[in-house]
């Protein structure tokens, strides 16, 4: 059997690679992904809180995701401040139309903003490269409006890319993106006219996979959490990490997850010092400041 390969990033096993360190002499790197997603009322796709029932507009799940917006990510903004921890925002641009001040809000803490597509009721999988180049030149121009500066990071909705995303990307001058979750460090991925980096993301430190999917419970996703920092801070002493954490404003956001998420974090702040906390875009510029240092395509 022949296999279709990967030819984005060569096989590189982590303990063979060139050493170096954070921008402190950190060797941990940790950030924290929150998606701000909007979604059609009647039409397209959406995680699912209990299964949808006949025709007509799904409610129940709507509504659900809905309360992120409107609750879960305020909420979740205040233990950011009480915490003094950073945050890559993912943003579906439709929610600059929908809830403004949401994203006002965590402007005004200086957190980085990233694409995250139109809306997470549709994928760009299945997009011709023209209508998907459109999509990605549409997402880039509001943020830019709105920012006053483009986004340097996409995340695709659903993390459903087509051939042509990270080539589409880097010729629309995004220096990275995070649809990918196969290693614990920047990795360069090759593109059609060029290069660009993938920085870690997780699926595994992920509220839709964890609570959704598999059912974990929010005191197992917080201690999932821990057990995966404190791991990847022993790991780190033989060689630079990155850790992730991706998170949902309409699951975290939940107040008896909640409770259990800033106990997560507050763990992982008691470290402050010894780790870098930090946003993926800054991630993403240090690995590509280090020149030789880092590993080549």
């Amino acid at each position: 059997m022949k296999l279709i390969e990967n030819y984005r990033y060569p096989y590189s096993a982590i303990t063979s690679r060139p050493n170096f360190c954070w921008p402190n002499g950190e060797k941990l790197a940790v950030y924290v992904g929150l998606n701000i997603e909007h979604f059609s009322f009647s039409s397209g796709l959406g995680a699912q809180l209990a299964p949808s029932i006949g025709n007509g507009p799904d409610v129940l799940n709507y509504a659900w995701r809905d309360y992120g917006n409107r609750v879960g990510a305020w909420r979740l903004a205040s233990m950011f401040d009480q915490l003094d921890f950073p945050l890559s925002l993912l943003v579906n641009t439709t929610a600059y139309e929908y809830c403004p001040e949401l994203i006002e809000r965590f402007r005004l803490r200086g957190d980085e903003i990233v694409a995250h597509g139109r809306t997470n009721s549709e994928t760009q999988n299945e997009l011709s490269e023209i209508d998907e180049a459109k999509l990605v030149a549409d997402v880039t121009k509001i943020i830019t409006e709105k920012e006053g500066k483009p986004p340097e990071g996409w995340l695709g909705p659903w993390i459903a890319e087509s051939d042509l995303t990270p080539d589409l990307l880097q010729e629309s001058n995004y220096q990275y993106l995070l649809d990918w979750c196969h290693d614990d460090q920047p990795i360069w991925m090759k593109t059609r006219r060029g290069k660009i980096l993938s920085v870690p993301y997780p699926q595994e430190l992920n509220d839709i996979p964890a609570i959704m999917v598999r059912k974990n419970t929010a005191e197992e996703f917080a201690d999932m959490i821990i057990d995966n920092f404190d791991e990847m801070l022993e790991q780190s002493h033989e060689g630079p990490l990155v850790m992730g954490i991706a998170i949902h404003a309409y699951i975290v956001g939940q107040p008896f997850r909640l409770r259990h998420f800033r106990r997560a974090l507050a763990h992982i702040s008691k470290h402050r010092g010894s780790v870098w906390l930090t946003n993926a875009g800054s991630i993403a510029s240090h690995y590509a400041g280090l020149g030789d240092n880092s590993l080549k395509i």
